[in-house]
């Protein structure tokens, strides 16, 4: 009895465990059994491999072949499994070496050519290979560039099935193929928005730079164009650039999601923005068999944007009320728990009626009161209590636009700067501990524990909070943002004046 073994990877989630794969020939009547709790799609990978094999002049003894993938109780997902059942078989013929093929994980889809094919979340299946100790991992030619990103592992790139046998000491002569290759990615836009663009709405640009230095979300309501889409397209731009381990999530998510992964990582926070038709799947993740991130997950460390925010199905709103919170997305299946990153800036626009003119001072609104109540009640009370800064826009009319064309006005670049000076700010004052953004820091840290906070300051909050006019929730939002406030302003601590702006940025809406 000779048993061939080798590794894959199977992800659930942004996480991947190490599966073994153990491949026995024995002398019964020839067959092929897939065990271990393989998906429908996995269990296809008996004829892909049989075929693969054949056609790259390496076929598998006609006898009886029994794959197991271990642990046999954790799920299964896709074709990636195809390249290490493979090798495991051959393996276990004598037609490779053993000693090779279980020294390597191996990933890959094989088509019925012999050739093998690139796969969705290479990245995070490279990343979880290398975590668990890996020291060499195969990979689709397709995915060479990917899979190079993570550093500390070698990585093998192979064309065909008979280039991986070739590696593995098998004797075959080489054989050269064309490789299996992404579409070509299209080169993005040049993205030359620009905050200097935004005219005449100084309240919005300074709410959008305090957002950005503390990690706020941020509700913007008003008529349509009085600059919503406009100022939220240009948040993205004044965020710092990402650290190498918030890029190589961002990546990985990006891999899982089937989208391309350059050479380089993103060094640039992400911006999604999705239709208001989306499905709780679409913005939160799911799908049936492999779990993909949603829109909310591939915003991680950078921004969701959801235009038209009440015309979403309240139930896919309300689904975002959990990574609001807790910065994880937590997918439940019967047989499985996928977790993803979720902490993303979210950004809702909303116009304050169905007609949208509620407020405008050029046009008359058409809505009755019960309609412009119903409308915005789409926008829960919970969800709300979740955004930290609530800013009314309104159109700019031609006298205040020849006096802001008089002024000058702060471009990304120099709100960047500011931004980061900020942050840096907040990094310094909560060394040691495990929160970077003001938005992050627990009330209870700010009321008890907060450096530098002088008695009285809180007073216009505390009445605030009495009267009914602050949950506790908001109060503790309100000091959040005062902080992000006087980060700005390059005080050491909030003072009053801080705190006013902040619960200004709170209410405003």
């Amino acid at each position: 009895m000779t048993i061939g073994r080798t590794a894959s990877v199977a992800l659930l989630g942004l996480s991947g465990s190490l599966v073994e794969i153990e491949a026995d020939l024995s002398s019964n009547l020839p067959g092929f059994v897939l065990i271990g709790l393989p998906d429908a799609a996995l269990g296809e990978a008996r004829d892909r491999v049989r075929s693969a094999a054949t056609n790259s002049g390496c076929p598998l003894p006609n006898r009886k072949l029994t794959v197991n993938l271990s642990p046999a109780a954790l799920p299964k997902h896709g074709s990636a499994f195809d390249l290490g059942i493979a090798l495991a078989a051959l393996a276990a013929a004598g037609s490779v070496s053993a000693e090779s093929v279980a020294a390597v994980v191996h990933l890959g889809e094989l088509g019925l050519d012999g050739r093998i094919r690139p796969v969705r979340g290479i990245l995070p299946a490279v990343l979880a290979a290398a975590r668990a100790g890996a020291s060499t991992v195969m990979v689709p030619a397709g995915n060479l560039d990917e899979a190079e990103l993570v550093p500390g592992v070698r990585v093998v790139a192979a064309a065909s099935l008979r280039d991986a046998a070739i590696w593995h000491d098998g004797k075959f002569d080489p054989f050269p193929v064309d490789p299996v290759l992404w579409p070509a990615e299209e080169p993005a836009p040049a993205d030359d928005a620009d905050l200097a663009d935004v005219v005449g709405n100084e309240d919005a640009v300074e709410a959008v730079q305090v957002a950005a230095a503390g990690g706020h979300h941020l509700l913007m309501l008003g008529p349509p164009g009085a600059g919503k889409s406009m100022l939220a397209a240009r948040l993205p731009g004044l965020l710092p650039d990402l650290d190498t381990e918030s890029a190589l999530e961002v990546s990985s998510l990006r891999s899982l999601s089937g989208l391309p992964v350059g050479r380089a990582l993103e060094a640039r926070p992400p911006f999604e923005a999705p239709h208001h038709t989306a499905s709780a799947a679409a913005l939160i993740g799911g799908g049936s068999g492999v779990i993909r991130p949603g829109a909310a997950a591939r915003a991680s460390h950078g921004v969701l944007f959801l235009d038209e925010a009440p015309e979403y199905p309240r139930a896919v709103l309300d689904a975002l009320r959990q990574p609001l919170e807790s910065g994880t997305i937590v997918i439940h299946r019967a047989n499985a728990v996928a977790t993803f990153p979720g902490r993303f800036q979210l950004v809702l626009a909303a116009n304050p009626c169905p007609c949208g003119q509620y407020g405008a001072a050029d046009q008359e609104c058409s809505c009755s009161p019960n309609a412009r109540r119903r409308y915005l009640a789409r926008l829960s009370g919970p969800l709300l209590d979740r955004i930290d800064i609530r800013l009314r826009l309104s159109r700019i009319t031609s006298a205040r636009l020849r006096m802001a064309d008089e002024g000058p006005r702060i471009s990304t670049a120099q709100a960047r700067a500011r931004v980061e000076g900020a942050r840096a700010a907040a990094v310094a004052r909560l060394a040691g501990t495990p929160w970077r953004l003001n938005s992050e820091v627990p009330g209870s840290w700010l009321r008890s524990r907060a450096p530098g906070l002088k008695r009285g300051t809180t007073a216009a909050i505390d009445r605030a909070l009495e009267r009914g006019g602050l949950t506790m929730r908001g109060y503790d939002r309100v000091l959040r943002l005062g902080w992000t406030v006087a980060d700005l302003d390059g005080s050491e601590s909030p003072n009053a004046e801080h705190l006013d702006r902040a619960l200004y940025l709170r209410r405003s809406a």
